[in-house]
């Protein structure tokens, strides 16, 4: 089913994810349905339309829905828009570690035929992952190294507010690591969803030494040995979010766009 006029996209929140993927196609003739949650005081551009409801924004019909509120509005709303036909892009990939979520959203997507659209994130080499996750002997290792920024509340807790040398705050597997870090390692389950059914362990560290977020993946199979390092900037109102996921999620957006924004 081809678009048929003007394209419309919907924002489930409008933080700064959904900010900047506005203002990358400022000038085009997009049509925006923002959803915020009732009582939100959030300032949207008068371009854009507010609902207040997951039913209004169904009634809305846009041609596609970005996610980017959270890992409890990927449980809240994509099942639903899934099951209306509209196609979605999740930046909380970190949600389908939920078994229950999960299985929500592969069953609204196999009755409507839907497409559920997962962006690359912060990192890259998914297509690496994906052709060796076939072999039985593949197994991943990822590092996400962040600056103590995005960790204070976490070394405070520690007690080591003030390291001068890199903690390790968490080692084990990416579904662990996506319910205790929601904001954080949706790259991390990106990862492990691709290389599926393959083994993937992940550490999460604090590093003082750093000013960028740092993604490292190893993988290891006999198709040999592969690295990937990505060194991040933070997001300029998120320390915690590198700035490119935001770009990632506006290059999803453009892409389904040009494609015509089949369903």
């Amino acid at each position: 089913m081809k678009r048929i006029g003007p394209a419309s996209v919907g924002l489930i929140g409008f933080g700064a994810l959904a900010r900047q993927i506005l203002a990358s196609f400022e000038g085009q003739p997009i049509r925006w349905i923002v959803l915020l949650r009732e009582g939100s005081t959030t300032e949207v551009p008068t371009e854009a339309t507010v609902v207040r409801n997951l039913e209004d924004l169904v009634a809305a019909r846009p041609h596609m829905v970005v996610e980017a509120a959270g890992q409890q509005s990927v449980a809240a709303f994509v099942p639903t828009l899934l099951q209306s036909g509209i196609p979605v892009v999740v930046a909380s990939v970190g949600a389908l570690a939920d078994e229950t979520t999960a299985a929500e959203i592969a069953t609204a997507r196999r009755m409507s035929g839907t497409r559920l659209i997962i962006p690359s994130g912060a990192i890259g080499g998914l297509d690496y992952l994906a052709a060796v996750a076939c072999l039985p002997d593949t197994h991943v290792k990822y590092r996400l190294k962040k600056p103590v920024a995005a960790w204070r509340t976490e070394l405070e807790a520690l007690g080591l507010s003030q390291t001068t040398e890199p903690v390790t705050l968490f080692e084990g597997t990416p579904a662990e690591a996506a319910r205790r870090y929601p904001k954080n390692l949706n790259a991390a389950f990106t990862a492990a969803l691709t290389v599926q059914p393959a083994q993937t362990i992940v550490a999460v560290i604090a590093d003082p030494a750093l000013t960028a977020n740092v993604h490292e993946i190893e993988v290891e199979s006999t198709a040999g040995e592969a690295t990937f390092r990505f060194s991040n900037a933070p997001s300029p109102d998120n320390p915690k979010t590198s700035f490119v996921t935001a770009l990632s999620l506006v290059a999803a957006v453009r892409n389904f766009l040009d494609e015509g924004g089949t369903v």
